[in-house]
């Protein structure tokens, strides 16, 4: 990639450039909420459009010169309507967190009630975490897998809702393997007269692939990335019916944000258009055959997967069965110096800390995007088994390296 002009004026930064780039190349990228974007988004993201302050929504800005600003953004409205569905869709929040603080600002008052999963079990910071702003806003309770199946227990997460009475039940999960029944979590949520959000900030292209069940038009709101299993511009999106748009819309400007980031708008636009070609359906199909394929490997050859398997991008082991003294940490950090990159995390029944868990979660869009299948997703698998087995064996280290490099040789990635 040509990073020219940021060499004449900035060497350093142009280094870390190249070098990322580098490093893209030649590793494989495991971490489940990342993945590549084409060239075509990439353009649009360093567009002229990061010049331009656009406060506001089309036709009704608060500066002169938006027509162009206007333009992306409404092929990125109507878009993401077609894609997912919805009635109404704001694209500028600048995350999936930030999509959340849209609904909870729109919706709650400061020590109103959040029913969501904990994060040990798979759930999200911004669902609630007291570190995070919800935590610290609201009054949180959360519900949990079953610890034996790995499965949501919706019997337990009905029972916390009629005691806890929350004013907002969320569900979607960054760390979950399995399909969600939205409908069922849409029926407690009425039960207890609970709003329901539902966030598929890691399935957003699953969703939209049909590849996954949707909660648009089940959930009163729906939050997500928009970059992620959906490859369009790195940022957020909420959607909901109608009669909350004025609100969602305020609360998302001025209620939480400044300026959109307009060249962030144009990479969502031009990822969306993308996502709305056939081929993006195979494609999505592909990550959740390449998923299912890796969960099986793991089996295969002894690793503990939670829930027994994935319907979705990711797959989540824990090593408590098969290597009670190997932190997730430590594979995490085995696994990069062969150039296999993924993340260590939490499982349910946590029993280390969350910097060091139990676990690791591996996704396949990234993968996938690269032109993986399952054959060769096994062969992955099966590396990452090596090293898990005996991370701290060099020449088991050096023979997964070696063939790391020869399958994103075989598969390169921005020529």
């Amino acid at each position: 990639m040509d990073y020219s002009h940021v060499r004449d004026v900035d060497p350093a930064v142009a280094d870390a450039l190249d070098g990322e780039v580098e490093r893209q190349r030649d590793t494989l990228a495991m971490i489940a909420s990342e993945n590549h974007v084409s060239e075509a988004v990439l353009e649009a993201q360093g567009s002229a459009l990061t010049n331009k302050y656009a406060e506001g929504y089309p036709g009704k800005r608060y500066y002169a010169g938006c027509e162009y600003a206007d333009d992306v953004e409404t092929l990125a409205v109507e878009r993401a309507k077609e894609l997912w569905g919805a009635e109404h869709v704001n694209v500028q929040p600048h995350s999936g967190t930030q999509a959340n603080m849209g609904v909870y600002l729109a919706m709650l008052d400061p020590g109103d009630k959040i029913l969501s999963l904990d994060l040990t079990h798979g759930g999200h910071l911004s669902h609630g975490h007291p570190a995070n702003f919800t935590g610290k806003l609201y009054d949180v309770e959360q519900y949990e897998v079953d610890a034996e199946t790995g499965h949501i227990d919706y019997d337990q997460l009905a029972e916390k809702a009629a005691a806890f009475e929350p004013d907002i039940i969320v569900s979607g999960y960054s760390a979950y393997p399995r399909a969600v029944e939205w409908e069922t979590i849409q029926e407690v949520a009425d039960d207890v007269d609970a709003l329901h959000l539902a966030d598929i900030a890691h399935i957003t292209g699953l969703v939209a692939a049909g590849v996954h069940p949707s909660p648009v038009g089940v959930a009163d709101f729906v939050t997500g990335s928009t970059h992620k299993t959906i490859r369009a511009g790195r940022g957020g999106i909420i959607m909901c019916d109608e009669k909350y748009a004025s609100d969602i819309d305020s609360a998302v400007f001025p209620g939480a944000q400044g300026g959109p980031l307009m060249h962030n708008i144009a990479g969502k636009a031009v990822g969306f258009k993308e996502a709305l070609q056939p081929e993006f359906e195979e494609y999505a199909q592909q990550v959740v055959d390449n998923a299912k394929a890796l969960a099986e490997t793991f089996e295969d050859h002894g690793l503990s997967v939670v829930s027994g398997g994935t319907d979705t991008h990711l797959v989540l082991v824990d090593l408590r069965d098969s290597h009670p003294d190997l932190t997730g940490g430590t594979a995490e950090e085995a696994l990069e110096s062969t150039g296999i990159v993924l993340n260590a995390n939490t499982v349910p029944g946590e029993t280390r800390s969350a910097f060091n868990p139990s676990g690791i979660r591996a996704g396949t869009p990234g993968l996938t995007t690269r032109g993986f299948g399952e054959d060769e997703i096994r062969e992955v698998g099966e590396l990452i088994v090596k090293v898990v087995d005996a991370p701290e064996d060099d020449d088991v280290l050096a023979e997964v390296s070696e063939r790391v490099q020869e399958l994103c040789d075989a598969n390169p990635l921005y020529e």
